[in-house]
């Protein structure tokens, strides 16, 4: 019985304990990097602060940027892509997360996501290279 209780205990400290970032860092960062990159040829995905660039660019309220978010990650498809052709052409589209993530634990990312990125001072490559979709 105590073998239980504390096995219980430990998996409740484990997942209240996981910060919006560390669930990122453990979820997202092992494709999507959160700094500019020193060699995009190394990257596998887009970095996070470019994706978010372009999420803000076509979604005006903090609500619908989460609401696209929540089901590009979990149902990624070319034609809610918001992303420049090229990007998915080099990546490829991101795979489903279903099975990966939690309704919780993926509200807590892209709501930290959202907050968190881009950096003010990051203007990026092409300042007309997303439309809205």
């Amino acid at each position: 019985m105590k073998r239980i209780i504390i096995g219980f205990l430990l998996a409740s400290i484990t997942l209240f304990a996981s910060s919006p970032e560390e669930l990122f860092d453990n979820k997202c960062g092992i494709c999507h990097i959160k700094t500019m990159p020193k060699n995009k040829s190394e990257l596998i995905a887009p970095a996070i602060f470019g994706v978010m660039r372009h999420v803000k660019m076509n979604y005006d309220t903090k609500k619908e940027a989460i609401s696209f978010m929540n089901d590009y990650i979990m149902n990624p498809s070319k034609d809610k892509a918001i992303c420049m052709e090229r990007k998915i052409k080099r990546f490829g589209l991101m795979p489903s997360q279903k099975g990966n993530l939690s309704k919780d634990e993926l509200s807590k990312i892209t709501s930290w996501v959202y907050d968190n990125f881009p950096p003010k001072n990051f203007k990026g490559n092409n300042k007309k290279s997303c439309s809205h979709k």
